[in-house]
């Protein structure tokens, strides 16, 4: 395939991309080195528009194709924030920033990115107008939010939108997405329970938040359990169990409990809110304690198109020969789900071996998997609007 062997030739360049992005990570909307580095690599590559700023740090790319009979603009995605990590992988490039760290290939798919769209720009054999988009603050700052609230599809002209993540565990270079639901959306909340503090050798004299805040915890699991359908998936977990004191022989006055609802269908994620409120004020109060709740809606579903699915499906099948289209949706939240509830499109993922996990400090993102990337990204836009 012409694409794959172009990105071969590529690869140590891009490679040297990847780990200069790596050894220098930033996070969130603060990403000044990283805009700036990309920015002007679209320059060099002579992209016809490098647009800085969007979400901030955000940077958008047009690459116009030799023809455009059809007037059509896909869009292509990739996110570029760091996580705040100790980085553990001993690699000659690791991060240089203690505390900052790619530890889930924003690097990797910048730099696959970045590869497309000089080889895009280089060759121009399609019908159309090529949007290669670089987002900020993937890693819960919603920067794919910022970017749409901001004008992005509209300033553009998109039509259609696909992104990539990688992922380990699956075999590198292959593929695998399905239609529909592919993650889930990711809410978050915050619980104070108000009881009365006392001694702990006096339980009678007072309201023990501790006692009222674990059957709390104990009965938000049942929400998943036995409220909701068997065959929808819903996670309910509590991450934080904070107490006032830390005193053995305290009764505290206030419990704090943090955490998130992750859930696959709109309807399902409006009814598990509702039963979070009613059971954890319902237990507060059959107990004597008030609660104060902040429930906060996060990144929705990430949903595929059918038809853009089948479209993604087709180029990884002719990048790698390998593509899984039945696996499970995942319940982590990724916020490219904004751009596809603008714009149809599709979300794939491509298989980085064996490695450590996503958020994991010893994860490193494999440079061999970086042709098989970048060769789907640039053949959506050829397969999408073919040369006329």
């Amino acid at each position: 395939m012409p694409v794959k062997n172009r990105f071969a030739e590529l690869l140590p360049e891009i490679t040297e991309w990847r780990r200069d992005i790596h050894e220098n990570p930033e996070l969130l909307f603060d990403l000044p080195r990283t805009s700036a580095k990309v920015a002007g690599l679209l320059r060099d590559f002579g992209c016809d528009e490098v647009v800085e700023g969007m979400a901030g740090t955000g940077v958008v790319g047009v690459i116009r194709g030799k023809t455009d009979t059809a007037g059509r603009v896909i869009g292509l995605r990739a996110d570029m924030d760091a996580l705040p990590i100790i980085e553990a992988t001993g690699l000659d490039y690791a991060s240089k920033t203690p505390g900052k760290m790619h530890a889930c290939g924003h690097d990797g798919h910048t730099a696959m990115l970045l590869g497309a769209a000089k080889y895009l720009a280089e060759t121009r054999q399609f019908d159309g107008t090529a949007v290669v988009i670089f987002q900020p603050a993937e890693e819960g700052g919603g920067g794919g939010r910022v970017m749409v609230e901001e004008g992005l599809m509209e300033r553009f002209g998109i039509h259609e939108v696909y992104g990539m993540h990688n992922s380990p565990g699956i075999p590198l270079g292959t593929f695998a997405i399905r239609p529909g639901p592919m993650m889930a959306a990711a809410d978050q909340f915050e619980v104070v329970v108000t009881g009365k503090g006392g001694h702990a050798a006096k339980p009678h004299e007072g309201i023990d938040t501790t006692l009222v805040a674990s059957h709390i915890v104990v009965a938000l699991q049942q929400i998943a359990s036995r409220n909701v359908d068997p065959l929808k998936q819903v996670v309910v977990s509590v991450c934080t169990f904070r107490t006032e004191s830390e005193a053995h022989n305290v009764i505290p006055q206030k419990v704090l409990l943090r955490g998130t609802v992750r859930t696959l269908e709109a309807e399902v994620r409006d009814y598990v809110e509702g039963r979070f409120r009613a059971v954890v004020e319902g237990i507060a109060a059959a107990h004597g304690a008030t609660t104060e709740i902040k429930y906060e809606r996060g990144y929705p579903v990430t949903l595929n198109a059918p038809d853009n699915t089948d479209y993604a499906v087709a180029v990884a099948h002719s990048v790698s020969g390998s593509v899984d289209t039945s696996v499970a949706p995942l319940m982590g939240g990724e916020d490219f789900s904004y751009m596809l509830n603008a714009r149809p499109g599709a979300y794939i993922f491509l298989g980085n071996g064996d490695t450590a996990s996503l958020h994991h400090p010893a994860y490193n993102f494999d440079d061999n998997a970086i042709p098989f990337g970048s060769s789907w990204y640039a053949g959506m836009i050829e397969a999408r609007m073919p040369a006329a």
